[in-house]
């Protein structure tokens, strides 16, 4: 977005009903309503997990509703991890979550994490994606399983909440901000909000 307003929006909207994403806007202390939309997550023939977690983020900020009544920015975001050359699903259950974490002990994992904002008041349109990667140490079955039941990662994408013991598991961290690994990456998300006209602080 090329544009900078220096007035904000009359509202912010999360498009989203993650209770991660939510936690993770509160910490900029700005005032924001919730929407949880519902989309095809479904990703297309031979589309890349860096172009899904885009293509989804941008769906989710423009389906959510708006009367046009008040100048309203909504964000919207999405995850998608890969593996080897697998994309990773959250896994819904211990034993998937188990499973995927066998899978992804000792390799690398990588995290794109998209971002959207939208504006339609004044038609603008934002979409980032930032890339993290996270190297897993080698880890028995025993480790898994005491992880996963300790932890309860079944609705992460990977299989683990680095922002609690799921850490335990990492060898190494790549990436510029660490939130994108939470699922809304506050750095981007903050550059974004000032060219909106935002104070942050």
């Amino acid at each position: 977005m090329h544009n900078f307003l220096h007035t904000p929006p009359s509202k912010l909207v999360l498009a989203s009903g993650s209770h991660y994403r939510r936690a993770l806007l509160r910490r900029l202390q700005l005032p924001f309503d919730v929407i949880n939309v519902n989309i095809d997550e479904s990703a297309g023939t031979d589309e890349s997990p860096a172009s899904l977690a885009q293509r989804l983020s941008q769906q989710k900020a423009q389906a959510a509703p708006y009367d046009g009544s008040l100048d309203t920015l909504f964000i919207g975001s999405d995850q998608v991890a890969s593996c080897e050359g697998e994309k990773l699903g959250k896994p819904m259950s211990v034993e998937g979550a188990v499973r995927q974490l066998a899978f992804c002990a000792g390799h690398l994992v990588t995290f794109y994490t998209g971002l959207a904002l939208w504006r339609p008041a004044h038609s603008l349109l934002s979409c980032d994606t930032i890339t993290t990667q996270v190297r897993l140490r080698p880890l028995d079955q025993e480790a898994i399983e005491r992880y996963v039941e300790q932890d309860q990662p079944l609705d992460c994408a990977g299989s683990f909440k680095w922002e609690s013991l799921g850490i335990s598991l990492f060898e190494k961290l790549i990436g510029d901000d660490p939130t994108a690994l939470e699922g809304l990456p506050l750095i981007t998300l903050c550059r974004r909000l000032r060219e909106h006209g935002y104070q942050i602080p």
